[in-house]
C-alpha cells in the first residue's frame, strides 16, 4: 500500500511539473470585524488543489482534495459565512497564545505567578476569552512556481489574557505542489512568557456525506499523556501498549468507541523535534480512497474527534455538523506544560524565536 501511495505522488509530482497552470492565490472580501477588513484567500497549486483561508483567525475555511478518481471535494470543516464564526469556537483557526489547556487557569515561570482566565470549568483552553482565533490578521501574498503562500501577523500585548511579554507572531500558510499545505509558526517576545501554537483544523475525508467512525486512524506514537476527569494531565507519559491509545497500526476509529464513547481527545506523544518535521497521524477514508497525512516539528498531537458537533453548524456547502463529523490531528506541545516541569519546555525568552512547522499532506491510496 505504501509503494502504490509512493507511485502515485510520483506520478503527481510529475503532472504539477508538466503543467502550464501556476499556484495561484486571489482574494474576496468577506466583511468586517472590529471595523477591519476580513479577507478569505483562495490558494491553488498546478494540481488544482486548494485551500480557502481567512485572516479572521486564520481559519482554514475549505481543503478540497483529490478521491481516487480525482474528484476535487472539500475535507475541511469550515464556517459556511462570516456570521456563522460565531458559535463555532475553535472551528479550523490558530489557536494561541497557549494551545489546549492549563490546569487550574495559571502558571508560574521565574518564581511568577501568572493567573489567567477560567474559560474551560476550573482551567485555561485555547488561549482565554480573546483568542488569537478572533484577531483580525495582517495579511500578504505571494506566490512561484511551486507553490502559493499567504501570510499572517498579529501581535499580542503585554499581559494580554494574563500572558507577559508583547508578542510578535507570524504564520505562513504554503500549499505547495505536492499537495501540502504547509504551516510554519514564528513568534518572538520581549518579557520570558510561554508559548504553544497549533491550528484547530477538522477534517472529513468523505466530504461530509458521512461521519469520520468509519475513517481508518494510525498514529506513530508510543506513547501518550492521561489525563484526569477534567483532561488536564497527569503529569505521566504513558505507554500506548494494551490501551485504547494504541493507534501504531491502522484502526478504524467506530471499533474503539467502546471502551471510549466519546471518541479521542488526548495527547499523543510523536516525538518531532525542531527543526524536524515526522510523520505523526495518518487519516485514511476506505470509501473514497483520500489520505491525509501530517507532519509536524512538535513534540505531539492532539487527536480529537469533534464528539460535540450538534447539527446547528453548516460548512460552506451547507452541510450540518453531527456529531463525530470531524477529525484534527494538532500539532502542539503537551497540554498544562508550563505546570509540568518534565514535559518539554514552552517557555519563550527574548532573543529567542518560537518556530514550528506542520504539514497536511492529501493523497490517495
Amino acid at each position: 500500500m505504501k509503494n502504490k501511495f509512493f507511485i502515485l505522488s510520483s506520478i503527481i509530482a510529475i503532472t504539477a511539473c508538466t503543467s502550464t497552470n501556476k499556484p495561484a492565490i486571489n482574494s474576496e472580501d468577506w466583511g468586517t470585524v472590529d471595523s477591519k477588513p476580513v479577507y478569505l484567500f483562495t490558494l491553488t497549486n498546478s494540481n488544482g488543489v486548494s485551500a480557502k483561508i481567512t485572516n479572521l483567525g486564520g481559519i482554514i475555511v475549505a481543503f478540497y482534495a483529490p478521491d481516487r478518481n480525482g474528484l476535487l471535494e472539500n475535507i475541511a470543516l469550515g464556517p459556511a459565512n462570516l456570521e456563522d464564526v460565531a458559535g463555532n469556537p475553535a472551528l479550523g483557526c490558530i489557536i494561541g497564545r497557549y494551545a489546549n489547556r492549563i490546569g487550574g487557569a495559571k502558571f508560574t515561570l521565574d518564581g511568577v505567578e501568572y493567573p489567567l482566565a477560567a474559560n474551560n470549568g476550573n482551567n485555561h483552553i485555547h488561549g482565554g476569552t480573546k483568542r488569537f482565533s478572533d484577531k483580525v490578521w495582517d495579511a500578504s501574498t505571494s506566490s512561484d512556481e511551486r507553490s502559493a503562500t499567504l501570510s499572517l501577523t498579529c501581535t499580542a500585548a503585554d499581559m494580554e489574557e494574563g500572558y507577559p511579554g508583547n508578542m510578535i507572531v507570524q504564520v505562513n500558510f504554503v500549499l505547495n505542489n505536492d499537495n501540502e499545505l504547509q504551516i510554519h509558526y514564528t513568534a518572538t517576545t520581549d518579557k520570558p512568557t510561554v508559548v504553544n501554537l497549533t491550528n484547530h483544523a477538522y477534517f472529513n475525508l468523505t466530504a461530509c456525506k458521512e461521519d469520520v467512525r468509519a475513517h481508518q486512524v494510525r498514529i506513530y506514537a508510543d506513547a501518550y499523556t492521561p489525563v484526569d476527569d477534567e483532561k488536564i494531565p497527569t503529569g505521566e507519559i504513558a505507554p500506548v501498549d494494551g490501551t485504547p491509545f494504541d493507534l501504531r497500526q491502522w484502526t478504524t476509529i467506530n471499533d474503539r468507541l467502546t471502551d471510549l464513547p466519546n471518541g479521542y481527545d488526548h495527547n499523543f506523544c510523536v516525538k518531532g523535534t525542531p527543526g524536524n518535521a515526522v510523520l505523526a497521524a495518518e487519516l485514511y477514508d476506505p470509501a473514497s480512497g483520500r489520505l491525509l497525512q501530517t507532519y509536524t516539528t512538535e513534540p505531539g498531537v492532539q487527536f480529537y474527534n469533534a464528539s460535540h458537533f450538534n447539527g446547528r453548524r453548516t460548512n460552506p456547502q451547507g452541510v450540518a455538523y453531527t456529531p463525530f463529523m470531524g477529525a484534527c490531528f494538532e500539532a502542539q506541545h503537551y497540554p498544562d506544560s508550563p505546570n509540568k516541569p518534565n514535559f518539554p519546555s514552552t517557555s519563550l525568552r527574548p532573543g529567542e524565536t518560537y518556530a514550528q512547522l506542520t504539514i497536511y499532506k492529501v493523497g490517495v491510496k
